[in-house]
């Protein structure tokens, strides 16, 4: 028998027979990290003899028990797996329990889902889910297999007197199975985790290593990880200054290899953090920030309660903030330290206000710093007049005449550092969707004008149209320090993994490109993509389709205005309201599960969602074969945005941006409502509501179906 770290325990089912309980138990509690609960050693006890009664007719066969098999995308272990007669069994005990509870059946679904998604050796078996619930007087009687044509069965449930019928009418069921592999307790296991499952095992175990991708036909994130580590390295050895951009399609992995390099800078594979090396993730990403706070701040302190720790929540979400922040919390922090006002628009530390580190720099100024999305960051217009206000959200901070960019600001706040520093700037194309949001090119210009002397290592895609308007290697032309390498770009989707193309096919989408209609009969059989003019269908396809704790929402643009009428509010703003979208249950009416609440590109950008419905509004517009843009005044019409001026060509920019964003947050499928509008008139003649004209719409509505895309 194959012995794995994947599991407590494993064994033939006659061994498992033969085998003493106690000595199943010692070895149970052996490979336990820690010691574990009462409760979960006294569940390993009867989980033991209730399987040996319901194998005892089986232990002649070849077949595999498995206790606590490891899910490493979901955190959990599954309580026992069962291979026989080529079938596998997910089997989730809740000993002593009498009542079935959804929470339950969505969770050992999960663990089937995983395995038929990710796990090699399972994704060509009839995957079996059940549900023991000890006391629990009845059984299921009827197995049906999924809608989804997958091979995994509806979950089924049982008392502990139910689960030999369950398993000798399954294996009556399908008779011809061929075994399961020999190593399947080894099986390769290559997820691809949303970023808040990603997050967390990074918190916990310093690495995501056992939860991402390593097959060889695809595109991995270590190599960039592993080259941007080498140019901190090098950084450090010859006491330089440094800068990376890194860019990739949406789903990609950004935030994933900014996370993962904090990390591995910070703690540098130990335990504890390496002092005065460490890194900072930073980020302008309100929702995406309080997200991730929040789930690894709730994953802390219901560790600590399994090990019956006593803690608050507000104790975990301070831990959790000094891994994460958001960049104007770092920014502020250093505006604290300047001389104010700012003399000849020269920046300057005041020695007053800060006390120099002995080593380098100034306190509380890293060595590394990774920054997240770096296209959103502030245009030097935006950043002065917030500054010179005194901010808001409480910052009371006036500083007026501020002479910078974010982006310079940044630079030069590493740039005090007496010996070396690197920054990583994270770089989405065609995902700035705010005014005042300066796009790369204020980087560059930033380090042509007043850092010359650092090194800059950029992806060869930086110099695409999408990035920095296509205008990289012009203000690069002059750079002696720059290096191209191909490592530092992340070329294929993670979120969908599904549909690998997916980006490619959005992006066509978005600018009337030939292929389009070509991506879509490639990604469609994988990745649902459909159209519908009715947002109650939209609705049921989304009910239909998701399984388990998988999420599901409706998404809008910011420029939306009018849906009311089809009985969907806008998310309101604020990053708490974002955290319940995303982190509550099915249960809980603020959860994005309800569809009744559509979020913005603001608060979804950076995060994914199972399957979406994107709302489309008569706010961008296929009129005369190309794109048109209105906003709404608020009270009685759409004004048309003409691109006369820079500011309504950025405006167009931002507008079309939103729905790249919006198009490409999902990992597994989306449906498209074009609404009809309303084509009543009253009485006089005159039409019942002319802000939502079906014109409006109808145009957009017949371009997507000319793609070939299905319509429900």
């Amino acid at each position: 028998m194959t012995n794995s770290t994947r599991c407590l325990y494993n064994s033939s089912i006659k061994d498992f027979i033969l085998k003493d309980d106690n000595s199943i138990f010692g070895v149970l509690c052996d490979k336990y990290h820690g010691d574990a609960l009462t409760t979960t050693r006294e569940a390993w006890k009867d989980e033991i003899t209730i399987l040996k009664n319901v194998l005892s007719d089986y232990s002649s066969e070849v077949g595999q028990i498995i206790f606590e098999y490891d899910i490493p995308r979901l955190g959990k272990r599954i309580d026992a797996v069962l291979l026989l007669r080529g079938i596998v069994f997910c089997l989730e005990f809740k000993v002593g329990e009498s009542k079935i509870l959804e929470a339950d059946i969505d969770q050992v679904l999960d663990y089937a889902l995983d395995l038929k998604n990710f796990h090699k050796f399972s994704q060509d078996r009839i995957i079996v889910p059940i549900l023991i619930a000890t006391n629990y007087r009845l059984a299921s009687s009827e197995i049906h297999m999924s809608v989804y044509d997958d091979n995994v069965v509806n979950p089924l449930v049982s008392g502990k007197a139910g689960i030999a019928n369950i398993i000798a009418n399954v294996l009556a069921k399908f008779p011809d199975e061929t075994p399961v592999n020999s190593d399947w307790i080894i099986s390769p296991y290559a997820p691809t985790p949303t970023i808040i499952e990603a997050a967390r095992s990074l918190y916990e175990n310093h690495s995501v290593e056992n939860i991402t991708r390593h097959e060889a036909d695809k595109v991995s994130t270590d190599q960039t990880i592993a080259y941007i580590l080498e140019v901190i390295e090098k950084s450090k050895i010859n006491q330089e200054k440094s800068i990376c951009f890194v860019t990739g399609v949406p789903g990609a992995g950004k935030t994933l290899v900014g996370l993962d390099v904090a990390i591995k800078q910070t703690y540098q594979g130990g335990d504890k953090p390496v002092e005065d090396e460490g890194a900072v993730y930073l980020s302008g990403n309100g929702p995406l920030v309080a997200v991730l706070t929040e789930a690894l701040a709730q994953d802390n302190l219901q560790r600590c309660r399994d090990r019956n720790e006593k803690k608050k929540i507000t104790d975990s979400r301070r831990e959790v903030s000094k891994s994460i922040q958001m960049i104007h919390r770092y920014r502020d922090n250093m505006l604290a330290k300047i001389k104010n006002p700012v003399e000849n628009g020269v920046l300057e530390i005041d020695p007053l206000k800060a006390v120099e580190n002995e080593k380098a720099g100034f306190g509380e100024v890293e060595h590394v710093a990774i920054f997240d999305e770096a296209q959103r960051s502030w245009t030097h217009k935006r950043l002065a007049d917030y500054l010179k206000r005194g901010g808001t959200y409480g910052n009371k901070l006036k500083v007026p005449n501020f002479p910078m960019s974010e982006a310079g600001f940044l630079i030069w706040s590493l740039d005090q550092r007496k010996d070396w520093a690197t920054i990583i700037c994270l770089v989405g194309g065609g995902q700035e969707i705010n005014t005042g949001e300066a796009g790369i090119s204020e980087w560059i210009n930033a380090l042509n004008e007043k850092f010359p002397d650092w090194k800059v290592y950029i992806s060869p895609k930086l110099t695409d149209a999408e990035y920095a308007e296509g205008k990289v290697n012009e203000l690069l032309q002059n750079n002696r320090n720059v290096t191209y390498s191909e490592s530092l770009h992340l070329g294929v989707s993670l979120r969908s993994f599904r549909a690998e193309k997916l980006s490619a096919f959005v992006h066509a989408l978005l600018t009337f490109d030939d292929s389009a209609s070509a991506l879509y009969e490639d990604i469609k059989d994988r990745y649902p993509i459909v159209l519908t003019r009715d947002m109650q269908k939209a609705k049921a396809w989304l009910h239909n389709k998701v399984r388990g704790t998988e999420r599901t929402g409706v998404l809008v643009t910011k420029e939306s205005a009018r849906f009311k009428p089809l009985g969907i509010h806008i998310l309101p703003s604020g990053d708490e309201n974002a955290v319940h979208w995303f982190l509550e249950d099915k249960v809980d009416t603020r959860s994005s599960n309800y569809l009744e609440d559509a979020a913005t590109e603001i608060q979804v950008q950076g995060l994914e969602l199972d399957y979406t419905c994107l709302l489309w509004d008569a706010d961008m517009r296929y009129e005369n074969d190309e794109w048109h843009f209105y906003r709404f005044n608020g009270q009685t019409k759409w004004v048309e945005q003409f691109a006369n001026t820079e500011s309504k060509q950025e405006l167009q920019k931002y507008m079309l941006n939103a729905y790249r964003v919006l198009l490409t947050r999902a990992r597994s499928g989306m449906v498209i409502c074009v609404p009809t509008g309303n084509s009543n008139k009253n009485p006089s003649g005159f039409w019942e509501d002319s802000t939502r004209l079906p014109e409006y719409y109808d145009g957009t509505y017949q371009y997507l179906k000319s793609l070939g895309i299905k319509e429900i």
